[in-house]
């Protein structure tokens, strides 16, 4: 009996080793060849291929497979654009997009928790948002508003499918709807803040749709906790912070030098 669970153990720590090399080898390989190619496509086919398991099934379950893993396909999407958007010379801002994605490979994305996939539907529309705005600035406003109906889409599925919620479709598509009439109001005045001459960039838009994504995702949790009975001291904090952190932006940053038109 100690044999075979010393053995089970031992198992389980090289599935556990071998899960973060992979990881950690495709969080290097799809930002790596994007620096070195000057070419976004392999890394994205790198994304792609990692979520074979979604294809692994009978047909009838790829539609849901894919609406379960819209979160973690917009992360692993949005550092590669992100790392093809910042050139080819090495840069810092290649270096951390590096390590946040191995961070989300093996570290936040596993998780399961309420606060987990709260966080996680926050970081797909910070990354996500950002890398639109971008690419909405050299294009078509279209992908903006795409992009920001999937954004909506995906975080309120994300976190509804995982407590349960019967009417996560028709909620997500409303919050999709929304994020992607935020979007377009928002394309002609799209400002991205830098940090210094590190190369990282947010994009204001992703700020205000993260911080509203926090709020209603708090208030959805709030609202299910009391039986659709919600009182205002119930949420005042993520609302206050909300309207505070929005105006701010709105208010004292979104001076013309900013502006990427």
């Amino acid at each position: 009996m100690a044999d075979y669970i010393f053995i089970r153990k031992s198992r389980n720590a090289v599935s556990s080793f071998l899960h973060v090399m992979l990881n950690l080898l495709l969080a290097v390989a799809s930002i790596g060849a994007t620096i070195i190619t000057g070419n976004c496509i392999i890394g994205l086919v790198l994304v792609v291929i990692s979520k074979w398991r979604i294809f692994a099934v009978n047909h009838r379950y790829w539609w849901l497979n894919i609406r379960s893993s819209l979160v973690d396909f917009i992360v692993g999407i949005s550092f590669v654009l992100l790392t093809y958007a910042a050139g080819t010379t090495l840069l810092p801002v290649h270096i951390a997009l590096m390590i946040a994605y191995a961070v989300w490979l093996i570290i936040i994305k596993p998780r399961s928790s309420f606060n987990a996939n709260v966080l996680q539907s926050v970081i797909a529309v910070l990354l996500g948002a950002t890398a639109a705005s971008i690419f909405a600035a050299i294009t078509d406003s279209a992908i903006l508003v795409v992009a920001g109906f999937l954004l909506g889409f995906a975080a309120s599925n994300h976190v509804l499918v995982q407590n349960g919620d019967h009417d996560a479709s028709f909620i997500s598509l409303v919050c999709g709807l929304v994020f992607a009439e935020i979007s377009w109001l928002s394309n002609s005045w799209l400002i991205i803040y830098t940090i210094g001459n590190t190369g990282i960039c947010l994009s204001q838009l992703s700020l205000v749709l993260s911080v509203l994504t926090y709020t209603y995702l708090q208030i959805h949790a709030e609202l299910d906790k009391h039986g659709n009975k919600l009182k205002f001291s119930h949420i005042a904090l993520p609302v206050i912070f909300s309207v505070v952190v929005i105006l701010v932006l709105i208010i004292g940053f979104s001076q013309p030098r900013f502006n990427i038109h």
